[in-house]
């Protein structure tokens, strides 16, 4: 369910550890304009910003029992932004003082031969989605609202179609490791997306 736009900021600070705080939830094609109109009066005063995003999961497969994941995103709609490459860490679910999922995030921009280098360290692509929404921001919280739709031609991404009739909602933080205090931010302004949206901290291992 992850997939925030290539519009983010990449990670910066070095050695810096820094963690995801996210929560997720899904809103219906018919109720979509009532939550971003909701999200315009909560949020930053400026227009969100819009995404048209290919994103390409990538895998590499070695003694471990799972392999190792990584992801590479391009913007479709602005030729100018760079790739990204993202590893998310596994989530730390189990301290029920945190109201929101939390794992390790990398992102950074990178040049456009990013999956030609992929392929050569050994990783091979798994699967790949067009994701298509919009971008608010709120202080330091980032909240993205998105369909994604299926690639029905390997490699073509002019020939796709929704994946489900709903949008999801992601509100996310990233920050260094340590500032659990902004889950309770979260938490805050989720409480306000009710009852259009109940955004939960969700466990992916439960929907595989």
């Amino acid at each position: 369910m992850e997939a925030p736009p290539v519009t983010m900021m990449p990670v910066t600070g070095g050695t810096i550890n820094m963690m995801e705080y996210l929560l997720q939830g899904s809103v219906l094609d018919q109720s979509l304009e009532s939550l971003l109109h909701r999200l315009r009066g909560l949020c930053d005063n400026m227009e969100p910003e819009t995404f048209l995003d290919h994103e390409m999961v990538f895998l590499l497969k070695g003694q471990q029992a799972s392999p190792f994941v990584l992801r590479a995103r391009r913007s479709m709609d602005k030729a100018a932004m760079p790739w990204h490459l993202r590893y998310l860490g596994q989530p730390e679910i189990g301290d029920k003082s945190r109201h929101a999922l939390v794992r390790n995030c990398v992102d950074i921009a990178t040049s456009d031969n990013l999956t030609d280098f992929l392929v050569e360290m050994g990783f091979r692509m798994d699967h790949e989605f067009v994701a298509k929404g919009h971008v608010f921001r709120k202080g330091i919280m980032k909240i993205v609202v998105y369909k994604i739709f299926r690639i029905l031609m390997p490699g073509n991404t002019e020939s796709i179609e929704p994946l489900s009739l709903s949008y999801l909602v992601e509100l996310n933080v990233v920050a260094p490791a340590g500032q659990d205090m902004v889950s309770d931010d979260m938490r805050n302004f989720a409480e306000q997306l009710k009852p259009l949206v109940h955004l939960e901290k969700i466990d992916p291992k439960r929907l595989m």
